[in-house]
This record gives structure tokens, C-alpha cells and sequence, in this order.
């Protein structure tokens, strides 16, 4: 199946004016983001400086034991390539503070832990340099649920999230996002060997194909399947999509009247 092709230029100018209007109509100059090295959040890096100069972008690396040293390298590169601050504060004995008596065997909430100290570190830094978190989440993720909520999830504004995985990497190849950032497995770093797309058991290419025609063109089943796509694949999607919908949603409040 073809690619999801997007017109980059477009797009770029877009974001770039989505991130200028957003910060400056809620009073603020800056902006603050984890930077992890990877694809997403290289990107949203990117776009944020030219948006708002170099000077206004503050980075935050926050790596944990299991991080990979490429990654903080890649971060630390993309950094002094951009000209934008960046503070480096390791998570490590914060989230095994937390877990100290615990016998933890669930890989899955330490990185739930992982993903809310270090959006509660994002936010304490927003107060103190007067700025906006901003989000790095792309439009896979956010519809298959695929991220923690009040961690990674949780920003003020989001540039990227009308964008599939693979979209996003094509606009970061047009930011000269680089090379080492853009073809590394993705991965949240949780622990080691952990890639997005064993964790998903899916490819992003093939993934962001399934959800463009189910979501975006709203295709039924039986034009799913005329279409190649395998029904246990459908069947899995659909199911994450459905698992996981109450993450993109507001808190319910009670109504008393």
C-alpha cells in the first residue's frame, strides 16, 4: 500500500503558525517539551524554534537507567544544532524511590511512572520559566490510546496531533530532523529491547494505512477487507481504539441539574 503522502511545505507553515498564534494568545513566549531523541519530540523541537526563536525553546532531557546513551546523545546533538536551552535531569532514583518496596514485576506501570514524573517535572518548569508544555503526541498514538495519561499525554498545546506516524516523519526529514533521529526504532526507552512497534505488534506504515481508511474515510469492514487488510488486524485496531477512547476524553462530571 502507497504512503501517506502530505505536502511538508503546507504542513510546516501551518504548525509553525498553529505554535506562534496558540503561545502568544495565552499570554505566553515560550514553550517547554521533554526531549527524548526521538522522532516526535525532535520535531516538534524543531518547529517550535522557528516558530518562536531558538531562545524561547526549552528542552528538558529526563532520561532513566534503561534510556539508551544514543538517545540522550541525539538530544543533546539536536540541542546545540537548534540553539535551544536544555536542562538534563535524570528520573532514575525519583521513579526507584517510588517503587522501593515494591516488588515490581509490571514493565508497563514503571513506565506509567516514568511518563508522569516527567510530565510533572515539564510542568514545575513551565512555572518557573513562564511557558507553555507543549505536546509531542502524533495522531496514532493519541487514537490508539497509546500513551499515559498525565504523563505523556498532557500538554497545553499539541502541533502534531492531525498527524499519523509516518506523516510525522515525513515532515521531520523537511525540518532536516537528523538522519540518526528519524531511523531509530522508536521506542519510549520503558525498558530494554522495548520498540513502539513490538509493543503495538504492528508496523506504523501499516498501522497508519488501517486507520486513515477506518477513520478518516470511514470505511466499513467489508471495504476494509476488499481493500487487503487482514481481518485479525482489523479486528486488533479496532479493539485498541475502542479500549482505550475514555483517554482522549474529558473527565465526566456529574450533572446535577
Amino acid at each position: 500500500m502507497k504512503e501517506l503522502k502530505i505536502n511538508s511545505s503546507r504542513v510546516k507553515g501551518k504548525l509553525i503558525d498553529f505554535i506562534q498564534k496558540s503561545v502568544r494568545s495565552s499570554g505566553f513566549k515560550r514553550v517547554v517539551l521533554g526531549l527524548s531523541g526521538g522522532l516526535d519530540s525532535s520535531t516538534v523541537a524543531c518547529l517550535s524554534a522557528r516558530a518562536l526563536g531558538p531562545k524561547n525553546v526549552i528542552g528538558i532531557i529526563m532520561p532513566y537507567k534503561t534510556t539508551q546513551k544514543r538517545d540522550i546523545i541525539d538530544a543533546k546533538k539536536l540541542s546545540k544544532t537548534l540553539g535551544i536551552q536544555i536542562e538534563y535531569i535524570d528520573i532514575s532514583n525519583m521513579v526507584d524511590a517510588y517503587f522501593k518496596k515494591i516488588d515490581l514485576k509490571d514493565n508497563l506501570r514503571r513506565g506509567n511512572k516514568m511518563a508522569r514524573e516527567r510530565m510533572s517535572i515539564l510542568y514545575d518548569h513551565s512555572k518557573e520559566c513562564n511557558a507553555l508544555v507543549i505536546g509531542t503526541g502524533n495522531k496514532t498514538e493519541i487514537l490508539l490510546g497509546y500513551g499515559t495519561m498525565h504523563g505523556d499525554m498532557a500538554c497545553a498545546i499539541n502541533p502534531l496531533g492531525e498527524l499519523y506516524k509516518t506523516q510525522v516523519i515525513q515532515l521531520a526529514k523537511s525540518l532536516k530532523v537528523p538522519a540518526s533521529v528519524i531511523n531509530k526504532p522508536p521506542s519510549a526507552g520503558f525498558w530494554k529491547g522495548q520498540t513502539d512497534e513490538n509493543e503495538l505488534g504492528f508496523k506504523y506504515k501499516d498501522i497508519d494505512m488501517l486507520l486513515y481508511y477506518l477513520i478518516d474515510k470511514k470505511y466499513t469492514m467489508s471495504q476494509l477487507l476488499k481493500k487487503g487488510f487482514d481481518v485479525n488486524f482489523i479486528c486488533s485496531i479496532k479493539e485498541k481504539i475502542k479500549n482505550n477512547t475514555f483517554k482522549s476524553k474529558l473527565p465526566k462530571i456529574a450533572k446535577l441539574t
